[in-house]
């Protein structure tokens, strides 16, 4: 005879909410823009490719059916490419950070990974891609 499983305990009140495991997630969006540390970057520009994972509970979307309780995925892609093609850095590691704080600034995003390619980098040798990906999430 198997021991049965021990009893689960009920969560304590105070205790941090359990974050979604739901994403909404829009890869492969496109910007033309001026970033890098190179004079000809910041002079003629080039494409860099952006792919957004958000971690967010969409179970008061799919009961309600109402757009009001998740993230517009068409308005955010636009706001991304805004945000991507403003403002020249130097590095990608600050394109990303800048979409991740965009990202995390919708209310029902818990926490953000942004991919950031550079498909046209200023590498002298044959390569496929560059990228950073980092992941933020709510303080």
């Amino acid at each position: 005879m198997t021991a049965a499983p021990p009893p689960v305990e009920p969560q304590h009140p105070d205790a941090a909410p359990i974050a979604p495991h739901d994403r909404l997630t829009l890869t492969g969006l496109r910007a033309h823009a001026h970033h890098g540390i190179f004079g000809h970057e910041r002079r003629d520009g080039q494409p860099f490719i952006i792919d957004v994972e958000l971690s967010i509970d969409l179970a008061p979307a799919a009961g309600s059916d109402d757009i009001a309780h998740t993230v517009h995925y068409g308005d955010l892609a636009v706001d991304i490419v805004e945000a991507v093609e403003a403002d020249p850095v130097d590095l990608i590691e600050t394109v990303a950070e800048r979409i991740a704080s965009l990202c995390l600034r919708r209310e029902p995003v818990h926490a953000v990974t942004v991919t950031v390619h550079k498909p046209e980098a200023p590498i002298p040798v044959p390569f496929d891609d560059v990228s950073v990906t980092i992941t933020r999430g709510r303080a």
